[in-house]
């Protein structure tokens, strides 16, 4: 399957890209099979059903209400972050539903989603399921998705034209490992950047690429600055969690004369901070790779556009498109769904995506950025997904400061040796995906091991 940054690099709504960004996706992508069929019409209910990690940690995650606005035609790029609970509240209260934005149907929120928390379908552990009856309660049109991880959605069962169908679009410098990139990069000369924007050109212009791209960019420094300046002094949800970014920032700026050597550190952690606290409360975000992981590509990023002289739109460019490339290899072979792997495989892929751009950046080879990524993802290992309360807030949102450090620390360290070291990108992320098979279902975001059971929910 081909796929493009901006697959790994999409504009959606926290607190979740599995368990908020996919189920949206999902519904509307039901909802819009139906209208392609001239079946929407004829609708007076429809029934959808949350499975596995979906349903035992969805309400922490929204995806009830992802589901909802997904039925009401929003998509997660576009929804208005500010007005999306009193859409569905409304919705509730009212018992009725605008069907793709326009045909109104009923709604009882209790019957017609429901949240199973103990039983899943099978393939993925995030499934789904969407039924449409018409006024006389017959069948018109049955569906099942599952959502892998990124906003990523595929649906397994169904046919014809509401298939979601693998792009095979074939690119310029097709890889599917680290090695194969490696190979692609010294038999042209180029670094991994250039064969990325070379392959970009099967979908877009590269000026297009690079617009989005920018885009891109735009939004993770938006999220950053609505992190630091929230009112609201604690995040949503039963856990009461403080918001630390908005003083932080003001204590940074307040020493910004103090020669302190660990101002960088500090930096980024805000920077991190500031991005998952605003997806814990369901703000604008950029999947990168996944929500739960959002904060350390654009807090690595902050760091090298505040800290290095020659930093510049083409460095954050080919920032992006490394990172990317590592995590395409990282999702073709492995996963970077917490719900199948455990947290290795969001914060763990992001870590070796933000360690691996910015080794670039700095004047890395190839070598040295394969090697940057590896230690990304090798200290990661065996990391658990165990949010406390089903929210995305404990560990989540230290998490990726800490990782965000451990990226920088990867980058820096691989630029002292020359790329030649004993364990290979692909051999770990092959580690992930075997660790991630051996991991217990109750560490992979099922909010039943770790901490979520180890610490008191109030």
């Amino acid at each position: 399957m081909a796929l493009s940054a901006l697959d790994l690099f999409s504009v959606g709504i926290g607190p979740s890209s599995s368990h908020t960004v996919g189920p949206m996706r999902a519904a509307r992508l039901f909802v819009e099979g139906l209208e392609r069929d001239g079946l929407l019409e004829p609708v007076a209910r429809v029934h959808s059903q949350l499975f596995g990690s979906l349903g035992a940690t969805g309400w922490g995650h929204g995806s009830d209400k992802a589901v909802i606005l997904g039925l009401m035609g929003e998509d997660p790029e576009t929804v208005d972050t500010d007005s999306a609970d009193d859409q569905v509240r409304g919705a509730t209260d009212a018992q009725k539903l605008l069907l793709g934005g326009r045909r109104e149907i009923s709604f009882d929120r209790s019957n017609d989603v429901i949240m199973h928390r103990r039983k899943s379908l099978p393939t993925h552990p995030n499934g789904m399921s969407f039924e449409a009856y018409d006024a006389a309660g017959e069948l018109l049109r049955e569906r099942v998705y599952y959502s892998v991880g990124g906003g990523f959605v595929v649906d397994e069962s169904a046919s014809g034209s509401d298939k979601v169908v693998a792009d095979t679009t074939p690119v310029k410098y097709p890889f599917n490992t680290g090695d194969e990139l490696l190979a692609v990069c010294e038999t042209e000369g180029l670094s991994i950047a250039q064969v990325m924007i070379a392959n970009e050109e099967s979908w877009r212009p590269a000026e297009e690429t690079r617009a989005q791209l920018l885009h891109i960019w735009d939004v993770m420094q938006e999220c950053v600055e609505n992190g630091c300046t929230r009112e609201e002094k604690t995040l949503p949800g039963g856990l009461k969690v403080r918001r630390r970014a908005p003083e932080l920032r003001r204590r940074l700026r307040a020493k910004e004369a103090d020669n302190d050597p660990m101002r960088g550190m500090d930096w980024v952690n805000l920077w991190a901070l500031a991005v998952n606290e605003e997806n814990a409360s369901g703000g604008r975000i950029v999947t990168a790779p996944t929500n739960g992981a959002a904060g350390i590509i654009p807090a690595v990023l902050h760091f090298y556009t505040r800290f290095m002289e020659d930093a510049n739109d083409d460095g954050v460019i080919n920032y992006l498109l490394t990172a990317a490339a590592i995590g395409i290899i990282i999702k073709e072979n492995a996963s970077i769904s917490g719900a199948e792997v455990g947290c290795q495989g969001e914060v763990g892929s992001a870590c070796a995506m933000a360690a691996a751009g910015l080794c670039a950046v700095i004047g890395g080879t190839p070598r040295q950025v394969e090697n940057a990524a590896e230690l990304g993802i090798e200290h990661n290992l065996g990391l658990t997904c165990d949010p406390v309360g089903g929210l995305v807030q404990i560990p989540c949102i230290e998490r990726n400061a800490i990782a965000s450090v451990k990226a920088i620390n990867s980058a820096r360290l691989c630029m002292h040796g020359d790329g030649e070291h004993k364990v290979s990108f692909d051999q770990v992320v092959k580690t992930m995906r075997e660790t991630g098979a051996d991991m217990k279902v109750k560490y992979k975001e099922t909010s039943r091991g770790g901490l979520a059971v180890n610490v008191i929910e109030c």
